[in-house]
């Protein structure tokens, strides 16, 4: 049996404003609180402390070899649930444009789908690589293990800009004028971040600083490009050119992915990614599942998935560009056919 056909997101601009979907939310759901954040702080700097004493004191005593091993993996992946997502500058930056920009061809920030004119040479050689699980298993490695930080330097999956745009440079075409100051603080913090790094090395040996710091950090930058990679990235998802791109329906082209028991754990950050596009100022403690009143928007407002497994992410590698199925119509849709 083949795959059910793709059931793809309406297009035509929705019969309700962003205001008639707050409305029908009750108002609860906006309101912060200093004492639940300042909690959810506290308990996650108290699970980090704990993991931290776990790693220092309790790995080291137990038997070489397999015991360690799986004691180390397991630390890896637990500090990857508690650990947030690294905000800085120069990403907070970036990512408030891909929230004022989802779904437009020419001015989102990450994961940008290319129209098959503008792909690489080699792309029409990618299925021989992906059509085996030997190949597509490299592919989605190296994604993973290098995607956050190619995104960073060179850009890479980004937004296209006039001249070479990348994290760093507080001058480049990624930042403003008034943005410069605070990115060339946060450079300035990476680099003090690296030389504490250097000397804990000095004082406890590489690997010691490897196992306790760089296990978790390259967790931590494979899952935020496999979040970022599954929720803006499906075959039901469009998108759009200048001639048809509008705020509100570019929000709405992104998808929630369940992942169980974990999403609490994440604070509900991939249960409820489409509202956080469409309010991302309301607090994440509110945004799970907040009841709703008379809402004839919601089905389009909670487009979500089942439980990821391999099987998405692995289908999802095969999106390779986008085209309009409509001659004339700036709507775009994923392909993967030469």
């Amino acid at each position: 049996m083949g795959a059910p056909p793709v059931l793809r997101q309406p297009t035509d601009k929705p019969p309700f404003t962003l205001a008639e979907i707050k409305k029908a939310i009750p108002p609860h759901c906006f309101e912060r609180s200093l004492i639940k954040s300042s909690y959810y702080l506290l308990h996650d700097l108290f699970i980090v402390a704990a993991l931290v004493y776990f790693a220092t004191a309790v790995i080291p005593a137990l038997p070489a070899g397999l015991p360690r091993l799986v004691a180390w993996t397991l630390y890896w992946v637990a500090a990857r649930l508690r650990v947030a997502r690294r905000v800085d500058h120069r990403a907070r930056y970036s990512h408030r444009r891909h929230h004022s920009n989802r779904g437009s061809l020419e001015r989102d920030e990450n994961f940008v789908p290319q129209q098959k004119a503008a792909l690489a040479w080699y792309a029409p050689y990618a299925p021989y690589i992906e059509g085996n699980a030997a190949g597509r298993l490299l592919l989605i490695a190296v994604r993973l293990i290098l995607g956050w930080p190619l995104y960073l330097t060179f850009n890479s999956h980004g937004r296209a800009y006039p001249r070479w745009a990348n994290h760093f440079d507080p001058y480049g075409p990624i930042f403003s004028d008034r943005e410069r100051a605070l990115v060339f603080v946060t450079d300035v913090s990476l680099l003090a971040v690296w030389f504490a790094l250097f000397k804990l090395a000095s004082a406890f040996g590489f690997w010691s600083v490897v196992r306790v710091y760089g296990g978790p950090l390259l967790v931590v930058n494979a899952w935020l490009v496999l979040i970022v990679y599954l929720h803006h990235t499906h075959q039901a998802l469009p998108h759009y050119d200048s001639s048809e791109w509008d705020w509100l329906r570019g929000a709405l082209a992104t998808v929630d992915r369940d992942y169980g028991v974990l999403n609490y754990f994440f604070h509900h950050i991939a249960d409820t990614h489409v509202l956080h596009h469409l309010f991302s100022a309301m607090p994440h403690y509110h945004a799970w599942r907040p009841p709703r009143r008379s809402d004839p928007s919601s089905a389009t407002t909670t487009s979500s998935t089942p439980r990821p497994s391999p099987g998405p992410l692995a289908r999802d590698q095969g999106v390779r560009y986008v085209e309009s199925m409509e001659d004339g119509k700036g709507v775009f849709w994923y392909t993967n056919k030469f």
